[in-house]
């Protein structure tokens, strides 16, 4: 039995192991995205000097959205805990556009623009640097992620059947590293503990992403929880947008001060409170889904709030859409899985190099041997 395992193990490897390389490669540079950003950019997402009351919400959107051209819009604003972490204010286009602004002095302090790095490195991950065909042919970039991501299941499941020791004092040997036995024992060593050590967070993160790959394979996955897979609508659909009026007109954002200071009243251990034309988002900094929030609904014209859903009631394919983001990216349990993930990753990538050298070396010393 072994002996099929390892030959799948390699007719999967040789011709999809660099393309695994460069999707764990990339993968792990995305991890910390976020606190690259905000140490590179501090002025952008912190403001120069915290003062006692921050300007109103309604006062501070309308000063942003005199700076826009009539085209573009505020649609939202999220706010931080943090007193010193400035605004983000978000707007109607283009997509997922965003600037920062002071809310002590109404400064704005500059858009939102993803470092060139990350934007390659999340393409490079997703796609392969490929781009959706404007005639909508196929998308082979998505395709080939995709398909050898689903084979890095089998390679990571065959490998652990090939290396799986039969006794407890084999465990303990498989798992260690050595450098003083020579090069080639050190990368069999750091393939197969490499390998050992990484499985679980491997797999997680393997079968999490196949769900942004393959439709069939979502539905799938989410059915195995209960869940049936709607067509369209959800949450992903167009949100309202708040429009700016004349000189004279009603403000869209007069009321978000009120909501914004009844829902952080409401909920003290808040991490942020989003609000958009109608709508908030209260999210938490809590251990599991980092995407679970309570939302609201409210009436623009007073305040009032009209509606609440609390994550503990939330639907189920909302929850799940949340934990399989926090399980791939590895944030489900803050900062120590977040390095785990980190870790796991980069050995992933290193798989398919160290397993390259160890087959090479192989072929060529059954290629040099002398035949009797």
């Amino acid at each position: 039995m072994k002996k099929l395992f390892r030959k799948i193990h390699l007719w999967l490897s040789v011709p999809f192991g660099l393309i695994i390389t460069l999707i764990c490669f990339s993968g792990a540079m995305l991890v910390f995205e976020n606190e690259v950003m905000e140490w590179s950019r501090r002025d952008l997402y912190y403001v120069n000097k915290v003062d006692a009351t921050p300007l109103p919400v309604g006062e501070l959107l309308d000063k942003v959205a005199a700076t826009l051209p009539d085209s573009i819009s505020v649609t939202g604003v999220s706010i931080s805990s943090d007193p010193a972490r400035a605004y983000q204010v978000t707007l109607s286009k283009p997509r997922r556009a965003s600037m920062y602004v002071d809310q002590y002095t109404g400064e704005v302090k500059g858009r939102y623009e993803r470092a060139a790095f990350f934007t390659t490195m999340f393409k490079l991950h997703r796609w392969l640097l490929d781009s959706m065909k404007p005639d909508g042919g196929i998308f082979w970039g998505k395709m080939i992620v995709g398909v050898s991501t689903l084979l890095f299941v089998f390679v990571l499941i065959t490998g652990i059947v090939i290396w799986w020791p039969r006794t407890i004092k084999a465990l303990r040997n498989s798992l260690k590293i050595t450098a003083k036995k020579g090069l080639r024992r050190f990368w069999y060593d750091l393939h197969v503990a490499g390998g050992m050590y990484a499985f679980i967070l491997l797999l997680a993160m393997a079968l999490t992403g196949l769900t942004w790959s393959f439709p069939w394979y979502r539905t799938a996955f989410y059915k195995v929880f209960g869940v049936e897979m709607q067509q369209g609508g959800g949450h992903g659909a167009s949100a309202q947008t708040a429009k700016r009026g004349g000189k004279h007109s009603f403000s869209p954002y007069a009321r978000w001060q009120q909501v914004y200071e009844q829902l952080a009243a409401q909920n003290p251990e808040y991490k942020q409170i989003s609000l958009s034309a109608g709508s908030a988002n209260v999210s938490f900094n809590r251990l599991g889904n980092r995407r679970a929030s309570d939302r609201y609904k409210f009436n623009p014209r007073n305040g009032e709030i009209t509606e609440a859903t609390l994550y503990k009631d939330a639907d189920k394919s909302g929850k799940i859409r949340g934990w399989i983001f926090s399980v791939h990216v590895g944030s489900w349990g803050g900062m120590f899985t977040r390095i785990l993930s980190f870790i796991a990753a980069l050995i992933g990538a290193s798989l398919p190099l160290t397993g390259y050298y160890l087959w090479i070396k192989r072929a060529w010393k059954r290629k040099t041997s002398p035949k009797l």
